[in-house]
């Protein structure tokens, strides 16, 4: 049990930091689908300045970056040019997807090498704890790095004034411009702290749970992340907590693998998103999205174009 604890904790990190990005985009009255390509794209990012540079330290930095970049794409057109959010994000993914690939043929034509990772970090006195030491305080830093953040997000949207106007743009934006507030502004950095958190989360897949990088090796974490945020009712800590249920959920699908549990192959890879589609049936309608979510805002007596 503890073992299968241990790898829920680690297959939630990517979900959990990739999700509390949406969230803060959500809040903000956006809906960004090209959580996908972003995660994607800074997952290649990170993998290629990992292995060039020799540290994964290094390549963090460069997912940060090119996931942000890829966010400030979406937001220049979803926000700015107030194009259909789900079909710019759409478009994001697709290339996304036809980008990496591109990079990875291009980059790698003699084969794929290796990058660098970043391996456990034990936490003096916590690790040796009976019981949840392994679990919770013998995890790679991406562990702690979106613990903290989720502490960082809840404190960040309930407890100050910039997250005070955050949440008025995603409830009404119309309302929030009259008292003052830069309702695009707000948005467009909303979505470029989603890609960060994006990057991130793309750069755990290469340089934590892999040391490598395939096409298309997300397999619909970002769309999983999307159902995390609606499973956890828009709250910070109801992110974490469905974070973590998405985690055992693939911890379990590896464990039955490991023992050989006589199904075929293609259903144990069906089992998250099954997971996923049952738990947005169950969510419907249970929680209450942002009032303005979605929704492109306009300034009254604003031209149209």
């Amino acid at each position: 049990m503890e073992a299968l604890l241990e790898a829920a904790v680690r297959l939630a990190a990517p979900l959990l930091i990739a999700a509390l990005g949406e969230l803060v985009v959500e809040r903000a009255g956006v809906v960004n689908i090209g959580i996908e390509g972003l995660m994607l794209v800074g997952a290649f990012a990170a993998f290629a300045g990992g292995v060039a540079f020799g540290s994964p330290l290094v390549g963090i930095a460069f997912g940060l970056a090119a996931a942000t970049l890829g966010a400030a794409l979406f937001a220049a057109f979803a926000v700015v040019r107030r194009a259909d959010q789900i079909v710019v994000g759409t478009a994001v993914n697709l290339l996304a997807l036809g980008a990496t690939g591109l990079g990875l043929r291009s980059l790698f034509a003699d084969g794929v090498p290796s990058a660098p990772i970043l391996g456990p970090l034990s936490i003096p006195g916590l690790a040796s704890l009976p019981g949840i030491g392994p679990v919770f305080f013998e995890q790679t830093g991406f562990v702690y790095a979106g613990l903290l953040l989720a502490a960082a997000v809840w404190v960040f949207l309930g407890r100050t004034r910039p997250g005070l106007r955050l949440r008025a743009v995603g409830e009404l934006a119309r309302a929030a411009d009259a008292e003052g507030v830069r309702v695009m502004a707000v948005r467009f950095g909303a979505v470029l702290f989603g890609g960060a958190c994006a990057g991130l989360a793309g750069a755990v897949l290469t340089l934590a749970q892999s040391n490598t990088f395939t096409e298309g090796m997300t397999s619909g974490r970002g769309f999983i992340a999307l159902a995390i945020v609606i499973f956890g009712r828009w709250s910070p800590m109801g992110v974490v907590l469905a974070a973590l249920f998405f985690g055992a959920a693939n911890a379990l699908q590896f464990r039955l693998q490991a023992r050989g549990v006589g199904l075929p192959y293609p259903l144990f890879l069906m089992f998250p998103y099954v997971i996923t589609l049952l738990v947005l049936a169950f969510s419907a309608g249970r929680a209450r999205a942002p009032a303005d979510l979605g929704r492109p805002y306009r300034r009254e007596g604003e031209a149209m174009g």
